[in-house]
């Protein structure tokens, strides 16, 4: 294929070392010096992170800038291609109809990605890099509200880091590190309240410290948020556990009170 000059690959190896996506965006080169790019030209690095196999230019002009014409966001896309190598950036291999995010390039929302996987995966064993929770507490380009492709992959990125936090307590605890097990749980819940596998966790990283008055409050707790919020009682799953600490639960009232509450949620 033939190569598109605007985005031939710089011979400058020490540039575009490393991309951030998480809290923001930042670009540095290997001595971690960060390299400064117009807006434009970020917007592309980090689409093209969440497409590194490759994509039509059709296709990422027309998500970078929807309400232009074609012919107008190609040019604009060009125009960032030239922007990147003006900086001296290789962070995109390019042909006349085709964009690739360059292998050698490091993401760190690839790592989290990466961290979380082997943490679903029961069968793979996981290092202590794995267990970080601060880098699945991070949010994607906080900064950048307006794009929709950012707003569905932060989300995306937000459900699965959960389920990571969530893992990482259970490996934890398994291990017998209660403390950061409690670390991680309690991180899952203040993502999301309203989440019942990160209450479970919770509950149970008290439990396993020994914390019996902890865990029943957080059980207590989390059972009138969800029915406050959703008119909703927690689940058979949450109700053994409940049996299990010996908490006492009303079989009726919340059910009474579910259609209301549910009626709330629809009008917000």
């Amino acid at each position: 294929m033939q190569r598109d000059l605007t985005s031939a690959p710089i011979r400058d190896e020490r540039r575009a070392h490393r991309l951030e996506l998480l809290g923001q965006f930042s670009l540095v080169d290997q001595k971690g010096e960060p390299v400064a790019l117009p807006l434009n030209a970020q917007r592309l690095v980090a689409f093209m992170a969440f497409h590194p196999r490759g994509v039509l230019r059709g296709y990422v002009a027309g998500s970078l800038w929807p309400e232009s014409t074609q012919e107008r966001a190609l040019a604009s896309l060009r125009y960032s291609l030239w922007q990147l190598r003006h900086a001296s950036v290789h962070a995109i291999n390019g042909t006349r109809t085709d964009l690739q995010l360059v292998p050698s390039l490091r993401v760190d929302l690839h790592d989290a990605l990466a961290s979380v996987h082997r943490l679903l995966d029961r069968n793979v064993s996981c290092s202590d890099d794995d267990l970080l929770i601060e880098q699945l507490t991070k949010e994607l380009l906080p900064s950048w509200s307006r794009d929709e492709w950012v707003i569905l992959e932060r989300e995306r990125l937000r459900q699965l880091c959960l389920r990571g936090l969530e893992a990482i307590c259970e490996r934890l605890l398994s291990a017998g590190r209660v403390q950061e097990a409690l670390a991680a749980a309690l991180a899952a819940v203040r993502e999301e309240p309203l989440r019942e596998s990160a209450q479970r966790a919770l509950i149970s990283a008290y439990t396993a410290e020994g914390n019996q008055i902890d865990a029943r409050r957080q059980y207590q707790s989390y059972q009138r948020l969800l029915l406050k919020e959703l008119g909703l009682e927690p689940s058979p799953h949450m109700r053994v556990l409940a049996a299990a600490l010996r908490i006492p639960v009303a079989q009726d009232s919340p059910r009474r009170a579910s259609g209301a509450g549910r009626d709330r949620w629809r009008l917000r």
